[in-house]
């Protein structure tokens, strides 16, 4: 629901439980999950159908109501239940991007704001000497001339080798040395010609050398990441930090996170950043659109996923359907109940080919079912050049000649081409591994959220929001089987269930048996969780079943049929924000 168009705030009705409802599973280390797409570990992050993210040239007449004619219902990924009776009311959601905005809650539980766009000023450097002299006369007059030129590119030869008349390990050594320290970016080796031994200097990545400072000329007394803000308008955050990294000339990798967010939203969270100094960042501000980076500091650690303890949002819904009184009944049932804390629809994509059906194939090991579920055409909107590819695919079978019809290659079926080119088509687990590995675990962590999904929704057709016998609770990080005695004492609120793994337990009761149920039905092992490729073995992870936000304000607006509502949520997983006013 995060990614697109206004879209309709169905509220109150109750959906009945089918018997059986059924896809599959997420996780590595079993442990208790956090909020997805505004902030925990993506199982991940991430969180963004990865199908068809070609971010270059938009085509018209694409809108997301058009792409989910053909794509899935609450229904198809085990959203079957409401948490209250009430009537309920309808409303739109997302009508414009501000009216939703969600600011991080950091490991320290302050709200993150964007208030700063100054540069931190830089500590003051201690000049190192001691080894400087002795390099100083390593060296030659015309050796540092010719190395200089080197290192400017001004030199026509690709290298410059010095010979070692004194031949030690100790005086090669001090060499090396003396050229990495007095000339970044140069790279030496030891060769052996006709009995002398020479010492080679080179650029070891080319130009790019130059055009990466990065990895050169970074303080020891300064912090090797750069900790700042950002604000983005519009944007999810895997493509704002892809327009960071093309801005830089940087990997994407070298960008940490505690969490994704939303696209259409205002959203402010923290960013971190390998060895780029606050100035460089700083900088950007003139050119980006969308967005901004602000409050700088250095610090020796990145971010990690899910060390955020939530998210503060400021939802606005329009065109609210249903009287004053069913408004309060909604909202208050939010504030002392709160919401079943299903995987929201974007975790399970906006195609006719859903990932979570990726994500079976990929746990089946049915390598040539997850090349063509990714490739073969598929009917709904998309983009014209998406369309060409795989109508190419599906009558060349050709990576190549497939290929060419994308203009931009870092899409999923771009990378998964350029690997099938590379390695050929009977080396599809080396091929797949070319797209991003947050990419590529999200299709698991998808199959892993529609069985968590629907095990809630029969847990909660058979027991109602109450604990009983059987079911799970945490202690720490280790999950506990409550006894009836146990049950008593405790609340829907106590309850987790697990994400399928070999490192979980399931409840006793009889909703637990249905997770082997649901995985046998797909092919799946229940006993069995470990996967060849040991990045799609899954541990298993625990998820509360209702979520109860603090903090919930509401307000009816002075111009029309509107409700402003308020919130902190913490350590919750994937939002289904359509569910706040139920």
């Amino acid at each position: 629901m995060a990614e697109s168009e206004p879209a309709p705030v169905p509220v109150g009705e109750k959906r009945g439980c089918p018997e059986k409802e059924g896809d599959d599973a997420p996780s590595k280390k079993p442990r208790v999950e956090r909020d997805h797409e505004n902030g925990g570990p993506p199982h991940r992050d991430e969180e963004k159908e990865p199908e068809g993210e070609a971010s270059g040239g938009e085509e018209e007449g694409e809108t997301f109501a058009d792409m989910m004619k053909h794509g899935l219902t609450e229904l198809d990924v085990g959203i079957l239940k409401y948490v209250s009776d009430h009537k309920g009311f309808s409303g739109i959601l997302k009508e414009r991007y501000s009216d939703f905005v969600v600011h991080e809650i950091n490991k320290q539980g302050k709200i993150v704001h964007l208030d700063d766009l100054s540069v931190p000023a830089e500590p003051e450097e201690v000049p190192e000497a001691e080894e400087q002299p002795e390099e100083l006369d390593v060296l030659t007059e015309e050796q540092k001339k010719q190395l200089g030129e080197l290192q400017l590119f001004k030199n026509k030869e690709d290298n410059v080798s010095i010979e070692v008349l004194d031949d030690t390990k100790e005086k090669r050594t001090l060499v090396h040395k003396a050229i990495k320290t007095q000339f970044p970016g140069l790279e030496t080796k030891t060769e052996e010609r006709e009995g002398r031994k020479f010492i080679v200097a080179y650029h070891a990545a080319g130009k790019k050398a130059l055009a990466a400072p990065r990895k050169h000329f970074w303080p020891k007394n300064r912090g090797s990441f750069c900790h700042f803000t950002l604000y983005k308008e519009n944007k999810d955050t895997m493509d704002a930090i892809n327009v960071l990294s093309k801005f830089l000339r940087l990997r994407p990798n070298m960008f940490s996170y505690m969490g994704t967010k939303d696209k259409r939203a205002i959203t402010v969270q923290e960013i971190a950043v390998l060895k780029i100094t606050a100035e460089r960042l700083a900088h950007l501000n003139k050119c980006l659109m969308n967005l901004k980076l602000g409050n700088f500091c250095y610090k020796n650690h990145p971010l990690k996923l899910g060390e955020l303890q939530g998210n503060h949002f400021t939802v606005v819904i329009r065109n609210i359907s249903g009287t004053d009184e069913q408004v309060q009944q909604a909202m208050t049932s939010l504030r002392q109940t709160g919401f079943i804390n299903y995987y929201g629809m974007q975790r399970f994509g906006t195609t006719a080919v859903a990932t979570q059906t990726v994500g079976r194939a990929i746990l089946r090991n049915d390598w040539n079912e997850v090349v063509d579920l990714i490739l073969k055409p598929r009917p709904g909107a998309e983009k014209e050049f998406l369309v060409r590819c795989r109508e190419e695919w599906a009558k060349s079978q050709d990576p190549e000649a497939a290929l060419k019809k994308l203009p931009n290659k870092r899409c999923v079926e771009g990378q998964l081409l350029r690997g099938l080119s590379m390695y050929g088509k009977k080396n599809i687990v080396t091929a797949f591994g070319l797209i991003p590995r947050n990419n590529r675990l999200m299709y698991i962590h998808s199959y892993q959220s529609k069985v968590w999904n629907t095990m809630v929704s029969r847990r909660i057709e058979a027991f109602g929001l109450k604990a009983v016998e059987g079911d799970l609770e945490l202690r720490g990080t280790t999950a506990h089987v409550l006894t009836a005695e146990e049950a008593e004492s405790r609340s829907i609120h106590d309850i987790v269930m697990p994400l399928p793994g070999y490192d979980v337990i399931y409840p006793t009761h009889h909703v637990g048996e249905g997770y082997r149920e649901l995985l046998t039905a797909d092919g799946l092992d229940l006993d069995n969780m470990r996967h060849k490729v040991k990045d799609y073995s899954l541990a298993g992870a625990y998820r509360r079943v209702i979520i109860r936000p603090s903090d919930v304000s509401w307000s009816a607006g002075l111009s029309g049929p509107t409700l402003m509502m308020q919130c902190m949520k913490y350590i919750i997983i994937a939002p289904v924000y359509h569910y706040f006013v139920t």
